[in-house]
């Protein structure tokens, strides 16, 4: 199967899988989701994401009727049934099906999956970025459904020719549309504290600990749009991407003044990428 879905058990193709009207995401966006990528049926640093997810559950007061270990079988489950070597796998639990009230309705949670094609980046192409006024709640740590502020800035940047966001709060770059972004500057990579304005991306994660083998100093702070600007390189990373270069923010041209830090962390990570699947081979 290419495109799979997956609603409490029931595995059908996306678009034929049908879901109930009361279920808690049509009003409220009452749910907690995580997504990685898959290769020849193994997926990418799924106990990171699988951390995080139950992380995001406990924050939102969520009570899964599952454990970790059932819900990774499951995962693997749908995994398994994909006929693409490259695939998004992506998960969600929303809060149950119930008459529309705001308060917790006494019903068991709804458990979401699908998978479906997708390649990895091609890390020898860069992208271009718009910025964006980041008016989005803070609870931005968690990975709700609530995207409709991500929605906007992913739009605006299209509008304007650019396949990525960058978010700015109070002058400061938080972070992108669907990625978190870094610049590199005098040789160190400069990244957005993980706080509640910014979601602790699992890419993001090993770009740190890679710098940190490579001997690339990290400096985890806040910094303006003019710094962004004035970077060396900047970098947008997510577990599509590991690291990505962004060439233009805003039509004008950034970065490129650092090619040989850049290159030295992308293979590092492309690296540790294919040792993690070989490694995980089924």
């Amino acid at each position: 199967m290419e495109r799979i879905g997956y609603y409490n058990g029931e595995i059908a193709p996306i678009e034929e899988l049908k879901v109930p009207f009361l279920d808690r995401v049509t009003f409220y966006g009452d749910g907690v989701y995580d997504a990685t990528m898959s290769r020849d049926g193994v997926m990418l640093y799924i106990d990171d994401h699988l951390d995080r997810f139950f992380n995001s559950m406990r924050i939102m007061r969520f009570e899964p009727n599952f454990t970790r270990e059932e819900l990774q079988a499951e995962l693997q489950k749908v995994v398994d049934m994909a006929d693409a070597r490259d695939n998004f796998v992506y998960w969600q639990v929303t809060r149950g099906t119930a008459p529309r009230r705001h308060e917790f309705p006494d019903c068991p949670p709804n458990l979401w999956i699908m998978v479906f094609p997708m390649p990895y980046a091609d890390l020898s192409k860069t992208v271009d970025a718009v910025s964006f006024e980041d008016k989005r709640f803070s609870y931005c740590n968690v990975k709700t459904l609530n995207l409709l502020p991500n929605v906007l800035a992913a739009q605006n940047a299209a509008d304007h020719g650019g396949q990525e966001a960058v978010f700015v709060r109070d002058g400061y770059v938080t972070e992108s549309a669907h990625s978190n972004i870094h610049i590199l500057k005098d040789g160190v990579l400069i990244t957005h504290p993980a706080d509640e304005h910014i979601l602790p991306g699992i890419a993001r994660k090993h770009m740190i600990a890679m710098c940190g083998e490579l001997g690339i100093p990290v400096e985890e702070r806040l910094y303006t749009l003019e710094e962004l600007m004035d970077a060396d390189e900047i970098i947008i990373s997510a577990s599509s991407t590991f690291g990505i270069r962004v060439a233009h923010v805003d039509g004008q041209p950034v970065g490129g003044k650092d090619p040989v830090t850049y290159n030295r962390l992308r293979a590092a990570l492309e690296t540790e990428f294919e040792e993690y699947i070989a490694s995980h081979a089924r």
